[in-house]
């Protein structure tokens, strides 16, 4: 009897919060800032797809001859409401990796990205806000 409570109890527990685990599952859309903070801003798309507590997916931007330039996201992690996850792009040789981390709520996520900083120098945090894409 004991045994069958203690599942029971358990399964009710983890359904529990599947049910209020946000749902990341889908494309959000952010802007980045342009060069300096002053030039044209960038449309972002980020696809998600989680998995019990592992995300996956890539990110999306036009590159300079206007093709998208696609990074897959590593390390991706969900738990309830809060994600984690990077990308990595080769510059000249040199690997570059942005770290994300965030915050869902309902049809937003509010991310903060840290960027490593130019020639080796201090890590370039940014905050902005992605909305579920709805195309």
């Amino acid at each position: 009897m004991t045994k069958k409570l203690l599942f029971v109890t358990t399964l009710l527990l983890v359904l529990a919060f599947a049910a209020v685990a946000a749902d990341v599952n889908g494309k959000w859309v952010y802007e980045q800032a342009g060069r300096g903070a002053n030039g044209t801003p960038t449309k972002v798309t980020l696809t998600l797809k989680a998995e019990g507590g592992k995300l996956m997916g890539n990110s999306s931007r036009p590159g300079r001859d206007g093709a998208a330039v696609d990074t897959p996201i590593t390390e991706g992690t969900v738990s309830g409401d809060n994600i984690a996850f990077k990308t990595s792009q080769d510059m000249g040789g040199n690997t570059m990796v942005t770290s994300y981390t965030g915050t869902v709520s309902g049809d937003e996520i509010k991310l903060k990205i840290i960027r490593p900083g130019r020639g080796g120098g201090d890590p370039v945090p940014t905050e902005v806000v992605a909305k579920r894409a709805t195309t």
